[in-house]
């Protein structure tokens, strides 16, 4: 049987892996928070707008951006960044668990490419959808994992990933097509890692699908009347 390509690089150079990647991308992101928050109280002056992701700054020299726009807080609720940082390192230490750091590595570097891509094609790039496709991720892997909204109602990932692709889709007829682009870079980061699973998926129903049509031709073939 032909080993797949990222158990092969993961055999040869897993151990030059950078490791707790999702750890470093949620400390980082406190950082720059409290940053923020003691800068901008003392000095109303915003340091986050040294850390946006700009085609143009970054042409002209700032290559910083490239990268610091990946630690931009979405919130400077406390309370709110608090949640988000704490899902974004469950989520991430699951998955590098699950796959190795080199895998997980490597999805969030496509994860940073596509929106770098669509960064410099739109001129509006965010860590948002890079996030999102490790929650999908995570519920494709873990669909039956129990959330506690508010750490009191339990929902499990699978219905919460139903919810999140219902808003993705109001989401794209409502964005703009810069955030459009950016939606479908995060997707398309999913579909790379996950193509695998969903046609084995795909076929399991088909077959299932099959053996039920055949199932219920046969009880026709033995009731033929009705009693």
């Amino acid at each position: 049987m032909r080993e797949p390509l990222l158990d092969k690089l993961d055999r040869k150079i897993g151990r030059y892996a950078l490791r707790n990647l999702m750890m470093i991308i949620v400390v980082g992101t406190g950082i720059v928070w409290l940053l923020e928050t003691i800068v901008s109280a003392k000095t109303e002056t915003s340091i986050l707008w040294y850390l946006y992701f700009s085609p143009t700054l970054i042409l002209e020299g700032q290559v910083w951006r490239l990268v610091t726009f990946l630690f931009v807080p979405d919130t400077l609720s406390l309370f709110s960044l608090a949640l988000s940082l704490y899902l974004d390192w469950l989520i991430g230490s699951a998955l590098e668990n699950q796959w190795g750091s080199l895998k997980f590595d490597l999805f969030y570097l496509c994860g940073w490419l596509g929106a770098v891509a669509s960064g410099f094609i739109t001129g509006y790039a965010t860590n948002y959808y890079l996030h999102l496709s490790m929650f999908l991720a995570f519920a494709l892997l873990y669909p039956d994992f129990t959330l506690y909204i508010f750490f009191i109602l339990p929902v499990k990932m699978k219905w919460l990933a139903v919810v999140c692709g219902i808003g993705l889709a109001v989401l794209f007829i409502l964005e703009g097509w810069a955030g459009r682009l950016a939606l479908i870079m995060a997707l398309l980061n999913v579909l790379l890692f996950f193509w695998g699973v969903m046609w084995r998926s795909f076929r399991q129903y088909r077959r299932r699908k099959k053996w039920q049509k055949e199932a219920r031709r046969k009880d026709d073939n033995n009731y033929p009347f009705d009693l």
